[in-house]
């Protein structure tokens, strides 16, 4: 369980860090900062994980993992979480802004939960469900208290996005567990694969195809895209959590960890940017982690320690 609880805490900080970043010259204000951003962050990514995996001596092991079925897996699943539901969850903040595209876009593990139980056979029981739900409750509280903004781009092309998010992070999540049960592709090595694969995606197809490549390309040096760096490390590391947390607990359960980067970005906002948390807002996050944790939790009683439980 402490992978998934990891693994929210430091995609809260990714996502704090990469908002201070694109608020910044050349982002800021920029049409193409959105996908611009993404690209460097899964590019940063990418690089950093090959030093990782080099450094480890297990580039190797991708390249194998790479000729097996099951890394073909990880590669499209790489494509539903990166180009599909990354850049999903940009179009949506681009048209219906950022509180409302993280209060529906956080819906993903629901159909995570329903995929993973049609196709891994995973179960979850009735207070893991109802746990989960008061954790998306949370969410919408907490999404809805921070939502100041008006929001001027096309509505249904935003919808659009946000729903291709959350069927992009969900099913993301499935397939690269059914990958992940192969023994030639570890946590480590799917990561490796999922990352380079995204920011070829985003270098051969979906700059390209946006116009966003020389807007990358000046921003390139920029401070702000040191920023982006060190987002990216966060990130790289929230990954290494969260792969590892599907593979040992499951898609379901991994996914109700994950989540909990909502109430982090909170506490990461407050430390790093001095945004002071209404009650509300710090109420919403106390649910949503007791309530990510519980979705986790098969049997609650195993939380209490034993001393107390007698």
């Amino acid at each position: 369980m402490r992978y998934g609880i990891l693994s929210g805490a430091t995609w809260g900080l990714d996502t704090v860090i990469l908002a201070m970043a694109v608020a910044r010259a050349p982002f800021l204000g920029a049409a193409e900062a959105p996908l611009a951003s993404a690209l460097a962050h899964d590019l940063a990514s990418a690089l950093i994980l090959l030093v990782y995996m080099g450094v480890r001596g297990r580039l190797s092991h991708s390249l194998a993992a790479l000729r097996t079925r099951s890394g073909k897996v990880v590669a499209l699943g790489a494509l539903l979480g990166g180009p599909v539901g990354m850049s999903g969850y940009l179009v949506a903040i681009n048209n219906i802004g950022p509180a409302y595209t993280a209060i529906t876009s956080t819906f993903y593990p629901a159909v995570g939960t329903f995929l993973a139980f049609v196709v891994l056979k995973e179960r979850l029981r009735p207070h893991q469900v109802v746990a989960l739900l008061v954790a998306l409750g949370a969410i919408i509280t907490i999404g809805w208290s921070t939502s100041t903004e008006a929001t001027h781009g096309n509505a249904w092309l935003g919808i659009a996005g946000a729903l291709a998010c959350v069927v992009g992070w969900g099913s993301e999540a499935v397939v690269l567990t059914w990958g992940m049960r192969d023994e030639a592709v570890d946590n480590e090595t799917a990561l490796h694969i999922r990352q380079t694969t995204s920011a070829l995606a985003y270098l051969a197809v979906v700059a390209p195809l946006t116009g966003t490549l020389d807007f990358s390309r000046q921003a390139a040096l920029s401070p702000a895209t040191g920023v982006i760096v060190l987002a990216a490390l966060a990130g790289s590391t929230s990954y290494l959590f969260y792969y590892k947390a599907l593979g040992t607990i499951g898609a379901s359960r991994g996914m109700a960890l994950n989540i909990s980067y909502s109430a982090w970005a909170v506490v990461f906002a407050f430390l790093l940017q001095g945004s002071a948390p209404s009650p509300l807002q710090v109420g919403g996050c106390v649910v949503l982690l007791v309530g990510t944790v519980l979705a986790a939790t098969p049997d609650p009683r195993g939380l209490v320690p034993r001393r107390w439980a007698a």
